[in-house]
This record gives structure tokens, C-alpha cells and sequence, in this order.
């Protein structure tokens, strides 16, 4: 094992969040702002990198904290400790609604490609870099999935989905996807951006313009409802965007909103 061995519990149904048990000097890696609770004795280091790489220089990090800036997430991970004598315990949550994927990374060729907000924690000595897919019409148009996460490691990682995580074991087989329920998949699985059908279907079908496709012999996550589906839908029906009120149209409803500012 290069990377630290965890025990972990995932907690809820849905929005749910991962307990760690860490044994003594043993180090969990997470997103900036991703810790719910933590228990005594565990400490916590901001750092630039994700520490899998010890004897790393500077340069090194400051590469690798560089290549983080792509996937529009923090030049920093944060790293927690057991400092203590017994187990301890920190858990993470995602930032928005949905579930959490624990990945054995032993058991799934110690690779896995997954879109750039993705990841959640990981053991120590979990690489976690970027990729760029190399097809060309995911180079031109594909936002959600030109530009990827890279986890490389022999322990635990997680990863984050919004809804409903579906796992699908593909055996030479292809699959389309909206570009946004994409989560994750294994190395052996070609991924291209593609139209999606004729110019109609393009114009009025109201499924997208590209599609992700995925074909090989591997695992693939998908997920139910990506944040950003969510978001625009929310912003849609909010009334202060020109959205309709839903359930609250009493006339006490509306007064108490003339008078808390909202109309």
C-alpha cells in the first residue's frame, strides 16, 4: 500500500456525507471547505498539492497546484491528521444535494478519470491531477468534459454526484450520455464529445447539442442531476427572476413579501 488504509461509514440517503476513521498518524485528503465535523485530536494543515509526492520541491507543487486552476477548484487540499493515541473520526460533505462514491482504487486499476468537480477526499498518497481528452470534438465543445480529474492511488477516494448515482458495467458497449450526468469512469473507456442527432434534434430536441459518448470494457457513474441542471432550474422558477410562485400565493403570502422586500 503506498496510500494510507482508511475505514469509512457513509451516513444518510440522500446528501449524504463520509465518516473516516483514521488510526493514529494516518492522514485523510479533502477539498478546501468539504469537512462537516471532526473529533479531538485531529488536526488539520492547509497545503499546496495533495501530498502524494513527499520529497516533492516547490516547483513541483506549485506545477501541480497550477494544474488544480483548470478544474476550477483551490490551489490547496487540506489535510487531516490523527495526532492522537486511538482511532478518530472527521467526515465530509458535498456541496450540494446528492451522493457520495466510495472508490477501492486497489480493486479498480488504480485509476480513475472523473469530471474536474468531482472529488471529494481520499486517502494520503492519492495522486490527484488533471488530464485533457485528446478527441477533437471534445477539445471544441465539450465544457463539461474537455478538461478532467485524474485520480491515481492504491487507497480509498471519494467522489461526489448530484441525485441519483447510477454504476454501469460496460463490456465492449457504447453509451451516451448528457455531458453533465457524466461522474466517473475506469481506464479502459474511450470518452468523445458528439453531436447530439441532426440539426432538428439539435435545435428543438431541448437534450443538448453534445453528447458524451463512452465505449470500451470498463465501469462508468453516472448521476441523476448534475448541479448545474439544478441551479438553472431553481433560478428559472425563483419570482424574483420572473418565475411564478408555487404554494405561496395567500394573500398574507404576498403582503408578507411586499413588506420583507421581496416584490
Amino acid at each position: 500500500m503506498r496510500c494510507h488504509e482508511l475505514d469509512y461509514e457513509l451516513i444518510g440517503s440522500e446528501m449524504q456525507l463520509v465518516e473516516v476513521e483514521l488510526d493514529p498518524n494516518e492522514t485523510v485528503i479533502a477539498e478546501a471547505g468539504a469537512m462537516t465535523y471532526m473529533e479531538e485530536e485531529i488536526q488539520f494543515e492547509t497545503r499546496m498539492g495533495d501530498g502524494s509526492d513527499p520529497d516533492e520541491g516547490l516547483m513541483g507543487k506549485l506545477f501541480s497546484a497550477g494544474k488544480r486552476v483548470f478544474t476550477g477548484e483551490s490551489i490547496f487540499t487540506t489535510h487531516f491528521t490523527n495526532h492522537g493515541l486511538e482511532k478518530r473520526r472527521v467526515a465530509f460533505a458535498a456541496p450540494y444535494p446528492g451522493n457520495i462514491v466510495p472508490l477501492n482504487m486497489a480493486e479498480l486499476g488504480e485509476r480513475i478519470i472523473c469530471q474536474k468537480d468531482a472529488f471529494l477526499c481520499a486517502a494520503l498518497g492519492t495522486r490527484v491531477s488533471i488530464t485533457f481528452n485528446r478527441r477533437i470534438g471534445a477539445g471544441f465543445f465539450g465544457g463539461e468534459g474537455f478538461i478532467l480529474q485524474k485520480l491515481e492511488g492504491d487507497g480509498m477516494a471519494f467522489i461526489q454526484a448530484g441525485g441519483t448515482v447510477v454504476k454501469k458495467e460496460l463490456k465492449g458497449e457504447t453509451l451516451r450520455v448528457d455531458t453533465g450526468c457524466l461522474v466517473g469512469f475506469t481506464e479502459g473507456i474511450d470518452y468523445d464529445i458528439q453531436r447530439a442527432g441532426g440539426l432538428k434534434s439539435m435545435v428543438f430536441g431541448g437534450e443538448g447539442l453534445f453528447h458524451a459518448t463512452l465505449q470500451g470494457t470498463g465501469t462508468v457513474w453516472l448521476q441523476s442531476l448534475p448541479f448545474s441542471r439544478m441551479a438553472d432550474r431553481i433560478l428559472a422558477h425563483a419570482p424574483s427572476n420572473g418565475g411564478k410562485d408555487q404554494g405561496e400565493g395567500s394573500v398574507l403570502g404576498g403582503i408578507g413579501r411586499m413588506i420583507g422586500g421581496d416584490r
